[in-house]
């Protein structure tokens, strides 16, 4: 949501600015920078990458648009989840809970979480992690090894989107400057004409100038840096997990591998120890 606003509050400042110059709007409705500008863009971003990489930008930008999932609520949510499921594990053993680490979308103890639940890479993530200490498939720091590598590839393919749009804010400039040496070719040949003609193609020679930079600094380059952020809030809910995780793995009480799990959320949106904890003594073991 707030990257709609940003992205009107850009636009509306430098067209009001315009105008209140008296600058003639029209003349920033030149259609054939538009094609040049923006085609060479969308030609440069087909010819540097595979398409599997350009349909995540299908994915990722409806995501920026909604904004960022991981709030405050949804780090209380993951840690009485995480509560939930040690307490159970502790107190049944943790053959109690491999119907639920193997079918969770079926578990009663995640269906009391619908914000998790609907987080398909944070199931995965977890239940997977879940699974090796059920199965006895893995020591403690095996399981360090396995969360960090799969943290890292999950990492670098959160990278990939914001890369591309990076790299094509970066060229937009140089684009515009295309732009504008094209508008100045139509002009020399418009010399012998009147001075508003040549004022009017110098104008629209300009315009792909300004076109290419409001494009990259004020709309793609924002965007992109949207991305970015919202990968490091996916970072730290998996680092979440894994901090639980792997506390609970190493022998840590429920309660203490909960407060492992809370002290690696950012302070603006970690929940205290007196707000959490109460939450968590209301769980009780099936």
């Amino acid at each position: 949501m707030f990257i709609i606003i940003g992205l009107v509050v850009v636009l509306g400042c430098v067209i009001g600015g315009f105008l209140m110059v008296d600058g003639p709007l029209g003349v920033l409705v030149q259609p054939s920078e538009f094609v040049v500008i923006g085609g060479a863009a969308i030609g440069s971003m087909l010819a540097a990458n595979p398409m599997k990489l350009l349909m995540l930008i299908t994915v990722k930008l409806p995501a920026a648009l909604k904004g960022s999932p991981y709030t405050k609520p949804a780090y209380e949510e993951l840690l009485r989840m995480q509560y939930d499921i040690y307490v159970n594990a502790k107190k049944g053993g943790l053959l109690s809970v491999e119907e639920d680490v193997n079918n969770p979308g079926n578990s009663s103890i995640f269906k009391k979480y619908p914000v998790f639940l609907a987080n398909h890479h944070a199931v995965d993530f977890f239940c997977d992690a879940l699974k090796l200490l059920v199965n006895g498939a893995a020591q403690p720091e095996e399981l360090e090894m396995m969360m960090d590598t799969e943290l890292e590839t999950h990492h670098e393919e959160n990278a990939i989107v914001p890369g591309i749009l990076t790299r094509t804010s970066d060229a937009l400039p140089g684009l515009g400057i295309v732009a504008a040496v094209l508008g100045i070719v139509v002009t020399m040949q418009h010399l012998d004409g009147p001075p508003e003609e040549l004022g009017h193609h110098v104008g629209a020679a300009l315009v792909g100038t300004f076109l290419g930079l409001l494009l990259s600094y004020g709309i793609i380059s924002p965007i992109s840096t949207n991305l970015e952020n919202m990968a490091h809030d996916e970072a730290k809910y998996f680092a979440c997990m894994k901090a639980g995780m792997l506390a609970f793995a190493n022998g840590a009480a429920p309660l203490t591998a909960v407060e492992f799990a809370r002290k690696t959320i950012f302070s603006f949106e970690r929940p205290s120890n007196t707000e959490i904890e109460p939450k968590l003594r209301e769980i009780k073991p099936r």
